[in-house]
């Protein structure tokens, strides 16, 4: 049995770091900021692997953020 996760998609922003709730919104995976603020502030936000509960969180290249049931990296 194979638990490995797949590969990470990328999400290429123009230059880092990049605030947690702009990356989220900018990923697409929420309409507005306050939606993506509400997610992290509840805890349903992973970087590397940690929760992550501060919203203005300065995200850089390389990171891996979870959420919503997607994975990706961050890539300049």
């Amino acid at each position: 049995m194979n638990n490995a996760q797949p590969a990470p998609e990328e999400i290429r922003i123009r230059a880092e770091p990049i605030e947690l709730s702009r990356l989220l919104k900018f990923a697409g995976l929420f309409d507005s900021g306050g939606e993506a603020k509400h997610a992290i502030q509840a805890g349903g936000v992973r970087v590397d692997g940690v929760v992550e509960t501060t919203v203005r969180k300065q995200i850089p290249a390389g990171a891996v953020v979870e959420c919503a049931g997607r994975r990706f990296v961050v890539r300049v």
